[in-house]
C-alpha cells in the first residue's frame, strides 16, 4: 500500500489550532516498528494489534490506544520531555481525525523492520511506506503552512528510527530459508546497509537531527528465552544478545561514516543496549522484581499478540511497576519510562 494524502481538509483546520505549548524542537517525526507503534497498526488488515485490553490499561482513560503495552512507550515520555502537550498522531488515525499535526507524525508499524520483507510478512507498513507516508505528509505541510515554514519545521525537527526487533523475530529467527542462506550476522549486515539508505533518504528529504535507539538484549525477552533457550531455562539466550550486540556495532560504525559523508547531519545513537540489560540483570537495583515473563497471560509465548488470535487476555500480574515485561516481547509503563530517560540523555545533542 501507499500512502495517500487525502487529508489536506484536516492540515487547514489545524491552522487554527493553538498550540500553548513551548516544545524544544518544532516537531517530532517517528519512524519504526512495535517498539515505536502508537496506534497504525489499528488501521492495517494485520494480526498485530494491541487494541484490546489490557492493553493501554494503565494509559489515558484505561483504553488500549494500539500501543504494545500496559500504559505509555518510549515516545510518549520523550515527547513529554521535549515539551509537547500532545503526543505525536499515528498517521494512518489522521484518515478519520487530525488534531495537532504540525507538532509531528508517528509512521511506526508493529511488524515492520529494516527490510520491506518483514512488514510484507506482516501485512505491516514497511520502512520504504513509511518514508512514502512521511513525503506525502512533506506536500500537504508546504501547502498549509508555506514552504519557509514548512522547511523550518523539517530542518529542526527530530526524527526518532528505531527498527531491527521485528526483523529478527518475526523475519529471521522464524524463517528457516533465511537460516540457510544468511548467518544472523550476515543478516545483521543487511539490515545495517538498509539502515544506512533510509538515512539518506531520510536526509534527502530535509532531516537533520536523527535518533536512532541500538538493539535491546534481545537474548533477555521472554519469548527469546522460551523459544530458543535451554528447556526450563530462566537464563539470557546469549547466542542472540551476541547478534544484537554485533549489530549494534554495525550500526555504530555505519552511523560514523554517515555523519563524515552527510554535511549537516546529527546522528545520535542512542544506547538502549546496556540500560535494558543493567535492569534485566540487577533488578532489584532499580525498583523491578519480575524480568523472566509477562505481565500478562499465564505463559511466556500465549501473550504475543500474534499467538492470540481470540484476543483475550485473562491471567494479569498485580503490579505491572515491578514486571520488566508486559508481554512476551514488550516493555511495561515503568520500564519504557526508565529506558526514556537513558535514551533522552543521549540525544541531547539533537535538541542543544
Amino acid at each position: 500500500m501507499g500512502c495517500s494524502s487525502a487529508f489536506s481538509t484536516y492540515f487547514l483546520l489545524l491552522l487554527f489550532v493553538p498550540i500553548y505549548g513551548k516544545p524544544l524542537v518544532p516537531a517530532l517525526f517517528i519512524f519504526g516498528d512495535s517498539s515505536l507503534d502508537v496506534g497504525n497498526n489499528n488501521y492495517l488488515p494485520t494480526l498485530i494489534k494491541a487494541n484490546f485490553l489490557p492493553y493501554g490499561k494503565d494509559f489515558i482513560n484505561h483504553l488500549p490506544s494500539g500501543r504494545f503495552s500496559n500504559g505509555k512507550i518510549v515516545i510518549d515520555f520523550a515527547s513529554e520531555t521535549l515539551g509537547f502537550i500532545s503526543y505525536q498522531p499515528a498517521y494512518l488515525s489522521l484518515y478519520i481525525k487530525g488534531k495537532y499535526l504540525l507538532n509531528g507524525v508517528n509512521f511506526a508499524s508493529s511488524g515492520s523492520g529494516y527490510l520491506d520483507s518483514t512488514a510484507r510478512t506482516w501485512s505491516a507498513l514497511s520502512i520504504s511506506q513509511q518514508l512514502e507516508c512521511y513525503k506525502d505528509y512533506q506536500e500537504e505541510l508546504v501547502k498549509i503552512a508555506g514552504r519557509s515554514n514548512a522547511s523550518s519545521i523539517i530542518s529542526g525537527a527530530v526524527y526518532i528510527v528505531g527498527f531491527g526487533t521485528g526483523d529478527f523475530f518475526l523475519n529471521y529467527f522464524i524463517n528457516p530459508l533465511l537460516h540457510n542462506v544468511h548467518t544472523p550476522y550476515q543478516f545483521s549486515d543487511i539490515l545495517v546497509q538498509n539502515y544506512a539508505k533510509f538515512i539518506q533518504n531520510l536526509y534527502a528529504l530535509g532531516a537533520r537531527k536523527i535518533g536512532v535507539p541500538t538493539l535491546i538484549p534481545l537474548g533477555c525477552l521472554p519469548a527469546a528465552i522460551t523459544l530458543f533457550g535451554p528447556a526450563h531455562s530462566k537464563e539470557c539466550v546469549v547466542k542472540i544478545n551476541d547478534v544484537a550486540i554485533y549489530f549494534n556495532q554495525k550500526l555504530n560504525s555505519t552511523s560514523v561514516n554517515l555523519r563524515k559523508k552527510l554535511p549537516g547531519l546529527s546522528l545520535a545513537i542512542l544506547d538502549a543496549y546496556k540500560p535494558f540489560h543493567n535492569l534485566v540483570t540487577k533488578p532489584s537495583e532499580y525498583g523491578f522484581s519480575e524480568t523472566r515473563k509477562g505481565c500478562i497471560g499465564s505463559s511466556l509465548v500465549e501473550n504475543i499478540p500474534i499467538f492470540n488470535n481470540k484476543k483475550t487476555i485473562i491471567t494479569t500480574c498485580p503490579n505491572a511497576s515491578k514486571y520488566v515485561f508486559w508481554d512476551g516481547l514488550h516493555p511495561t509503563e515503568a520500564t519504557n519510562k526508565y529506558m526514556a530517560a537513558e535514551l533522552i540523555a543521549d540525544a541531547m545533542p539533537l535538541i542543544s
